[in-house]
């Protein structure tokens, strides 16, 4: 019988198991203290971990207790100079009192647990339930294929995956270390003995040589046949491992205007949305590329640091934008090979006659060729009131609902505080098809 035994150091001291038992006790609490904390941090802190709070009520483990409304109970109290064995003490009329903490007036009395999450408990729980929809799931994840990937060098192998120059330089290095006489030197004396050799009359000193370069020469040859000039030991061959990779692959593109039109709060919640974008993506696939598209009047393809923390501004034609991802797709991306996917963040505001030149790239160009489409434009606090209405909004807004209505794979929300940044990103990648349609 094998026994296994973890020797693995629990993190300060504490139990992991129960630890993983308390979180998948309190997980309810726990989502709903996490989806507070993303809208409430800083942009650079959305996806760390750190300590969350939920409500002390609820989350010591059952246990069985003797109930004091039933059975007999004899127990000895302190103090006791008026009652013996056999009496019976009338109930208490009214509140008991005793143990227990005194609610406050504004509700609980207790106090709220606290405690940390790791960034890979934090992230696990805030996208548990969430997924690129559209197939993306089992193509991506779960449909793998097998392709050899080089490995190093083995001694075993077939004669097509010899690798010569690998051998020949185990080789070299063997003979030199061996030092095995080389040809030359041998051919260097059997010339010298041919020359003694073809003499008719040789004097003693002469006949010696011959005789010292006979032997000198043989033992040269014993030498180099003793240590051959490939061995088997030299040869090397090129080794291949099996790399399992998805079938197909994703990209995700990332379109923000920036332009002068998208004030401070504004581009504070489009970075806050990309942002849970990118540690959702990720967090949950391993080959989903990220393309960073930011736009005022011209759009260029960034890198990350640069979409997220330039400061760049100027006028708005959001055309440009579409017409870059269109680009960036033909270059790189082909759709026979990569499930390609878009979300586009912008104050709705453009310049006039180039949200119609929008459409018709959507329409014609974009969404044939995408899995998925999200747009999210962003209200100031004055616009709340005015726009708040899935029915209304501003011009590329009024633009898109034509859109919206034709395609199935085009969403697009209303943005106007931090708080409503997680909810909207929920029902845009809620798993199971369950993202809410705008009326």
């Amino acid at each position: 019988m094998i026994h296994l035994i973890d020797r693995r150091l629990n993190p300060r001291d504490k139990s992991l198991g129960n630890r993983q038992r308390f979180l998948r006790r309190a997980r309810r609490q726990i989502k709903e203290a996490v989806d507070k904390a993303v809208s409430e941090r800083d942009v650079a802190d959305a996806g760390q971990g750190g300590k969350i709070s939920i409500p002390s009520k609820g989350i010591s483990e059952p246990r069985f207790r003797h109930s004091r409304s039933g059975g007999n109970h004899e127990r000895v109290f302190p103090g006791n100079e008026e009652y013996v064995p056999g009496d019976k003490i009338p109930k208490p009329q009214g509140d008991a009192g005793g143990g227990g903490k005194d609610a406050s007036e504004g509700g609980e009395g207790a106090d709220e647990f606290v405690f940390a999450l790791s960034r890979s408990e934090f992230l696990d729980i805030l996208f548990e339930d969430l997924e690129l929809p559209d197939l993306i799931k089992s193509t991506l994840k779960d449909t793998k294929a097998v392709r050899p990937q080089r490995a190093g060098y083995s001694n075993y192998g077939t004669t097509p995956n010899l690798n010569v120059l690998r051998t020949m330089r185990n080789s070299i290095g063997r003979r030199v270390v061996l030092n095995r006489p080389t040809s030359t030197a041998i051919l260097d004396l059997q010339n010298e003995w041919d020359e003694l050799k073809a003499k008719d009359q040789l004097d003693a000193a002469q006949q010696q040589r011959l005789l010292a370069l006979w032997n000198e020469i043989e033992e040269l040859k014993r030498r180099q046949r003793a240590v051959p000039f490939i061995d088997p030991v030299d040869i090397r061959y090129n080794r291949y491992d099996p790399k399992p990779e998805p079938k197909t692959k994703a990209v995700m593109f990332c379109l923000m205007d920036v332009s002068g039109s998208m004030g401070q709060h504004e581009k504070d919640l489009a970075k806050r949305f990309f942002i849970l974008l990118h540690l959702f993506l990720q967090r949950k696939y391993q080959r989903v590329e990220l393309v960073f598209i930011r736009h005022t009047h011209v759009a260029q393809e960034v890198d990350e640091q640069t979409f997220f923390y330039s400061q760049e501004s100027g006028g708005t034609k959001v055309s440009t934008a579409l017409v870059e991802m269109q680009e960036v797709i033909r270059q790189r991306f082909p759709v026979s090979d990569w499930n390609i996917y878009a979300a586009q963040a912008s104050d709705g505001d453009n310049i006039a006659n180039d949200t119609g030149l929008c459409v018709e790239l959507l329409e014609n160009e974009l969404l044939p060729l995408c899995q998925f489409y999200a747009y999210v434009e962003i209200l100031t606090e004055q616009e709340v009131s005015r726009y708040a209405g899935t029915s209304n909004g501003k011009e590329l807004w009024r633009g898109y609902r034509a859109v919206d209505e034709q395609w199935s794979k085009f969403s697009m929300k209303h943005i106007a505080k931090r708080s409503d940044i997680y909810p909207v990103f929920r029902e845009l990648f809620a798993k199971n098809d369950k993202r809410v349609r705008v009326a």
